[in-house]
C-alpha cells in the first residue's frame, strides 16, 4: 500500500489545485515498478497531428483500461490494453492517495532528455469536467511546468522518482503544462497518469 503520510505541497496558487506528494512511493517499490516497467511494458510510437501537422510523439508510451475504453488526443485514438498487476497495485496506491477512483492510464517513457511533452492540458472529453488526475513519477528527475491560460503565470516543480502529483478541480481547464526537452545529460523516466475516463461512444 501507500504511505500513509508523506510530505505533500500544493503547486497552483489559484483556479484549481495540483498537489505534489513527495517520496508518495518508497523507493524500493518505485525503483522495482521502474525496473518491470521498463523492461516489459509493450511500448508503442505513434504519430502525432500538432497545428495541422503530423509528427513523431517524442515518446514511447500506452494506454490501458478497465473495459473497452479508447482515449483521442492530438487527432490519435488508442485502443485500451488490459491493466497488468503491477499497473493494478499502482492504481490502488494512487486511489488512496488522491482519495479517488481511476480505470485507467496513460504510460509513458522518456527515454533521455530529447523526449518531452509541449504545453497541453488533459481536458479531453473523455476525462470528464473537471477530472482528478494522479501522475506517478519514476525514474530520472525532470521538471514539470505550469502556466496559467489568462494570466500567463508560471510555476515549476522537480519530480523524483517515486512523487505523484494529483491534479483536480479546474486545473486542467484554466493552466497547461509541460516536460519540456532538455540537453542536460538525464536518464530515463516513466510517468504514469491515472484517471476516470467515460466511454464516449455510450453517451457516458
Amino acid at each position: 500500500m501507500a504511505r500513509l503520510f508523506v510530505e505533500s505541497r500544493e503547486l497552483l496558487p489559484f483556479d484549481g489545485s495540483a498537489v505534489l506528494h513527495e517520496e508518495a512511493l518508497p523507493a524500493s517499490r518505485a525503483s522495482e515498478a521502474f525496473a518491470e516497467l521498463l523492461a516489459t511494458n509493450p511500448w508503442e510510437s505513434h504519430d502525432l497531428v500538432v497545428f495541422g501537422a503530423k509528427h513523431r510523439e517524442p515518446r514511447l508510451s500506452t494506454w490501458h483500461a478497465l473495459g473497452d475504453l479508447p482515449y483521442t488526443y492530438s487527432g490519435l485514438t488508442r485502443q485500451p490494453l488490459p491493466f497488468t498487476p503491477l499497473l493494478d497495485k499502482l492504481r490502488a496506491q494512487c486511489e488512496e492517495i488522491a482519495s479517488a477512483r481511476f480505470n485507467a492510464v496513460l504510460v509513458n517513457l522518456y527515454r533521455d532528455g530529447s523526449d518531452g511533452v509541449g504545453w497541453h492540458a488533459d481536458d479531453e472529453p473523455e476525462n470528464g469536467a473537471e477530472p482528478v488526475i494522479a501522475s506517478v513519477s519514476l525514474g530520472a528527475t525532470r521538471r514539470f511546468d505550469f502556466r496559467h491560460r489568462a494570466s500567463g503565470a508560471t510555476v515549476k516543480a522537480e519530480l523524483e522518482h517515486g512523487s505523484v502529483v494529483v491534479m483536480s478541480g479546474l486545473s486542467q481547464h484554466c493552466w497547461v503544462h509541460q516536460i519540456a526537452k532538455t540537453k542536460t545529460l538525464v536518464g530515463p523516466r516513466i510517468n504514469l497518469t491515472f484517471r476516470l475516463v467515460v466511454d464516449r461512444r455510450l453517451g457516458t
